[in-house]
């Protein structure tokens, strides 16, 4: 299959290239960089370099991919940029699907999030509708935008990826996490600030390894269109998970905090649809021993 990667060279796309490549799939990725360009080609993939903000850029690499479908990666959470971030989300995924759409492409995969649900005290499966609360109409409001875009191509899969750990995110061995434990946060730093605390209290997060979220990515080629979460078996509250991932980067252990102090939507994803119906298996089928790998 012809395959078009756009945000081929982020935490994800790194290492869905190589697994499509393997696969026996043509890879055309897309990336901002000429560095990334050659990544891409010793990956064994094609390379186009490409601003996603730019609607005749995007329309032109798209095109001259011809692909069949087309795999959506793209972010700008690596400096932290909240609202750069939102806008490849609407703005990016908008010139994708369009050129999508005029190349003929009739499949796509697209990243989301699977902590944009609304609040309860279960973790929440695809049926429960995404946060109406003011306070967080931004990411919502920009999810949407993606998840409806992405609707318009014939076959859609959405991923709502859990909390991404692994080389190349926040949640590794020298990443900000690992900083933030250590007290060496820099002040001003976009990324701490959109970290926020860490603390090991009650709110529940579920993650997924960069690897199982690549290999979801290659498997939904072949799915029904839907929404679909993607994370691991296990659920849990940072008290839990926090002092786990501070000893596998060899950081302090968090003091733990007071009870309480999770908000409503901190309920973690239900991944039975991915494991049952779908059959995917992580590699990791939990941060317990997902991070040991760290």
């Amino acid at each position: 299959m012809r395959i078009f990667v756009a945000g081929a060279t982020g935490a994800v796309g790194r290492r869905l290239v190589p697994l499509l490549v393997a696969a026996g799939h043509e890879v055309t990725g897309g990336t901002r960089t000429g560095e990334g360009a050659e990544r891409l080609r010793a990956q064994g993939a094609s390379a186009v370099r490409v601003d996603v903000f730019d609607a005749d850029s995007v329309h032109r690499a798209v095109a001259d991919a011809a692909p069949e479908a087309v795999v959506h990666q793209l972010t700008a959470l690596t400096n932290g940029d909240r609202a750069e971030n939102g806008r490849i989300r609407r703005e990016g995924t908008r010139h994708l699907v369009d050129a999508a759409k005029r190349a003929g492409v009739s499949r796509i995969v697209a990243q989301s999030i699977s902590w944009a649900y609304g609040p309860g005290d279960t973790p929440a499966d695809e049926s429960t509708p995404l946060d109406g609360a003011a306070e967080r109409a931004g990411l919502v409001g920009s999810l949407r935008a993606l998840e409806e875009a992405a609707a318009e191509i014939e076959t859609h899969v959405v991923l709502r990826y859990g909390t991404f750990y692994g080389p190349g995110t926040w949640y590794a061995r020298g990443g900000p996490v690992e900083a933030a434990l250590r007290g060496e946060q820099v002040a001003g730093d976009p990324v701490a600030a959109l970290l926020g605390p860490v603390v090991a209290g009650d709110a529940v997060s579920s993650f997924v390894h960069v690897e199982d979220a690549a290999r979801a990515a290659v498997a939904a080629l072949e799915w029904p269109s839907g929404t679909v979460n993607i994370v691991d078996d296990e659920p849990a509250p940072a008290r839990a998970w926090l002092p786990e991932f501070a000893a596998a980067v060899g950081a302090p252990a968090p003091a733990p905090a007071a009870s309480g102090g999770r908000e409503g939507w901190e309920r973690g994803a239900d991944n039975t649809l991915a494991r049952r119906r779908l059959g995917w298996r992580p590699l990791h089928p939990t941060w317990r021993t997902g991070f040991r790998t760290l």
